[in-house]
């Protein structure tokens, strides 16, 4: 189990422009979800989006620190454009 505030740092070092929000799931600190927003994802497909992500979590995936990970990655032009929706 890892604290949200240490997934963020992780996401943080890998992406330092990115802003980040992570919520557990289920209580158990082990399924969680982040929102990544970056420049960085800008002309990259979804799938290398997540890849970045989850290179910087690797260690805390691989040890199951992290069991689960829903991940929602945008860059801030899409992230505004999802504001402007809700």
């Amino acid at each position: 189990m890892v604290d949200l505030k240490q997934v963020q740092t992780m996401i943080q070092a890998k992406l330092p422009d990115a802003q980040v929000m992570v919520r557990d799931l289920t209580g158990g600190g082990d399924h969680l979800e982040a929102t990544v927003i970056s420049a960085s994802f800008a002309g990259q497909t979804r799938v290398k989006q997540h890849q970045l992500v989850y290179g910087a979590l690797q260690e805390a995936l691989s040890s199951e620190a992290i069991h689960a990970l829903a991940l929602k990655t945008y860059t801030p032009e899409a992230w505004k454009g999802m504001e402007e929706t809700l």
